[in-house]
């Protein structure tokens, strides 16, 4: 009985070996995770407040820290975190989108937007956002291109995907009582034809749009 006990508390230490450098490490990381995720939050959150106050330049530093903390966060998030993982590449998308990394985001964007409509366990509110974000990313994209001179042939159908997201956007919203969102997606669309419709002309008179 003795030895049963003796040989019990000598396995006691590989026991803890074996789940600090196996289940151990995954709890270590994605608890890192959290930390890096909410500093992210905190750093965007702070970005809005100061652009709604001083404008979209004032806030760069803070964006700028709360995309460096989301790439940190999906650097750590355990793999099985899958869901997860794609509501930080996102909220990335977003903040890229402040720092001239428009064209990294739209990449990413639109990679999303596939995994999340070809996943049935997908959340459909995140496809949503997703979809809403990429089409934002894409009117971007479309203004940048058309004040380079690119043909219409090039821009056009960017501003088309964006203004075709909106509007199934704007249906299904109103299809589901959503107001608010019915409002905001039809405001979308009218901006996007709009940017269709404009002569260059009266496009390089007007500022870039603030996001």
């Amino acid at each position: 009985m003795r030895k049963l006990l003796l040989f019990s508390w000598l396995l006691v230490p590989v026991a803890a070996a074996g789940y600090h450098f196996g289940p151990g490490q995954e709890r270590l990381r994605a608890d890192s995770a959290a930390v890096a995720i909410a500093r992210a939050e905190s750093a965007a959150a702070k970005a809005r407040e100061v652009a709604a106050g001083e404008g979209d330049g004032a806030a760069r530093s803070s964006w700028a820290d709360a995309e460096a903390a989301w790439s940190e966060a999906l650097n750590l998030l355990p793999k099985d975190k899958v869901h997860e993982a794609r509501s930080i590449r996102l909220e990335r998308a977003k903040a890229q989108m402040f720092l001239s990394q428009l064209p990294d985001a739209r990449r990413d964007l639109e990679s999303l937007v596939d995994e999340i409509a070809g996943d049935p366990t997908s959340d459909p509110k995140l496809l949503e956002d997703s979809r809403g974000t990429l089409a934002t990313a894409q009117y971007y994209t479309t203004w940048l291109m058309r004040l380079e001179g690119a043909p219409r042939e090039d821009w056009e159908p960017e501003i088309d995907s964006a203004r075709q997201t909106w509007k199934l956007l704007a249906e299904q919203a109103g299809k589901d009582g959503n107001a608010p969102s019915a409002k905001k997606s039809g405001e979308d669309l009218e901006a996007a034809i709009r940017l269709e419709r404009m002569n260059i002309g009266d496009l390089q008179g007007l500022p870039l749009p603030s996001q």
